[in-house]
């Protein structure tokens, strides 16, 4: 689930780059676009060598389920055996 939605923030980051780039360069086109402001044979947008990894990029870490493992300040604790000596 959280790799669909972060898949749909980038691409709409992407676009708003995109936008913004047209806006601020009137007469570029997608062709000059592509050649000035992306990865040569792609479309990731890199500048000035930092490149917009986006935030799929971020590594989903999946935690198992621990179940009534959790300690909790309700759980009683273990009696500790005493070994007096």
């Amino acid at each position: 689930m959280s790799k669909a939605v972060f898949s749909t923030v980038d691409d709409h980051a992407w676009h708003r780059i995109v936008r913004w780039i047209f806006h601020k360069h009137s007469r570029l086109s997608w062709r000059e676009l592509r050649r000035r402001f992306c990865r040569p044979g792609s479309w990731k947008l890199i500048c000035d060598g930092v490149e917009f990894t986006g935030a799929s990029s971020v590594e989903v870490i999946r935690y198992r389920y621990r179940g009534s493992n959790i300690p909790t300040p309700w759980t009683p604790r273990p009696a500790v055996a005493n070994t007096g000596g």
